[in-house]
């Protein structure tokens, strides 16, 4: 059997270190959507993993996004979204345009080799795939469009277009387990049928029905509807089917059967033993509120049981009394995808199989 990556790699601050360096560093990361820049001088503070981003919308329409800390000492220039024209750091008031340029310094002038030209805004590459925002803060980074590989055409052929969607609402939470173990409970439907009953009625989730496929970074799962007397609203809309994306290393993406909708966000590490988690979710524009309400109520039901499942499986890990765990062939291959490209990254070889 494939044994997991070492449990110590879930508890050790050095290995959360070079995970930051070495995987969240050069990734692309899910920032926000284009409603919260939308229009000519409007930006949003967000994080790439864990380093503070801004994304601007300036006076030219174009969308950009900078490192949100202040080249000055360091501070974090702005918080929250807005409409202004320019972003003043709190600290000692140095002040950018949404161009990333440095527009004033207090006491500036005081200095003859104050060069305000190189001191703007440091920028990083931000993209958009639909209504979704994703910066990348790494020196040269891929394409976006090379980064996602078939996910756009596996949501298109669905029959999903995300330029239709509509934001409706972001949620958000801390869980106390480290960010691997919440990456691989999202990876896996091995178990489904015994932790989440109501999806296990939606879904077809045993082995034969339920494919699993991975591409490049891209892990997907494709689940069957079942039809039965309690489950009705995922046969009621244009989706046959549901679809479930990760984009290593840490993008999930749902798309539930029934009518359009998508959930999109990162699995964000925190310390070794707490990940922050969001989700924005969107719908069509023509998605009728009960419909909506349904469906929310039943994800947050899914969120209540994954979070039990996760912060038990970090207890355990976390506990010391095992080395390591083991793989279920094709039920959790997906993890053992995820698994393997980490481990490539941290430039760790494989432990030998039993």
């Amino acid at each position: 059997m494939e044994k997991t990556l070492p449990y110590s790699w879930y508890v050790d601050p050095e290995i959360l270190r070079r995970e930051q360096e070495r995987i969240f560093r050069t990734a692309w990361q899910y920032a926000g959507h284009v409603g919260e820049a939308p229009e000519p001088g409007t930006f949003f503070a967000t994080q790439a993993g864990r380093t503070p981003v801004v994304v601007t919308r300036a006076r030219d329409g174009e969308l950009r996004a900078f490192l949100n800390v202040c080249r000055h000492r360091g501070f974090p220039v702005v918080e929250g979204a807005g409409k202004r024209e320019t972003l003043q750091c709190p600290y000692h008031a140095w002040t950018y345009g949404l161009d990333g340029s440095l527009r004033t310094a207090p006491r500036a002038e005081e200095l003859a080799d104050f060069d305000q030209s190189e001191l703007g805004l440091c920028r990083v590459a931000v993209d958009t795939w639909g209504p979704f925002v994703f910066v990348n803060i790494a020196p040269d980074p891929e394409p976006l469009e090379d980064a996602l590989g078939s996910m756009p055409a596996q949501v298109a052929e669905l029959g999903l277009d995300v330029d239709e969607l509509v934001f409706y609402t972001r949620w958000q939470t801390e869980l106390e387990a480290n960010w691997k173990v919440v990456c691989e409970n999202f990876l896996e439907c091995y178990h489904c049928s015994v932790a989440h009953p109501q999806l296990a009625q939606m879904l077809d989730v045993s082995a034969a029905a339920y494919a699993l496929s991975t591409d490049g970074r891209l892990s997907s799962q494709h689940g069957p509807t079942r039809e039965t007397s309690t489950t009705r609203m995922h046969l009621d809309g244009e989706l046959p089917r549901s679809q479930f994306h990760f984009l290593w290393p840490n993008l999930g993406v749902n798309i539930f059967p029934g009518r359009p909708n998508i959930s999109i966000g990162p699995i964000v590490p925190l310390s070794p033993d707490r990940t922050h988690r969001f989700l924005d979710y969107f719908f069509g524009s023509d998605v009728d509120q009960p419909w909506i309400d349904e469906l929310m109520a039943f994800d947050e039901q899914v969120g209540i049981e994954d979070r039990a499942l996760v912060e038990g499986v970090h207890r355990g890990i976390a506990s010391g009394a095992l080395e390591h765990g083991y793989l279920m062939g094709h039920s959790e291959q997906l993890i053992g995808h995820f698994q393997e490209l980490t481990r490539e990254a941290l430039a760790v070889e494989p432990q030998p199989a039993d």
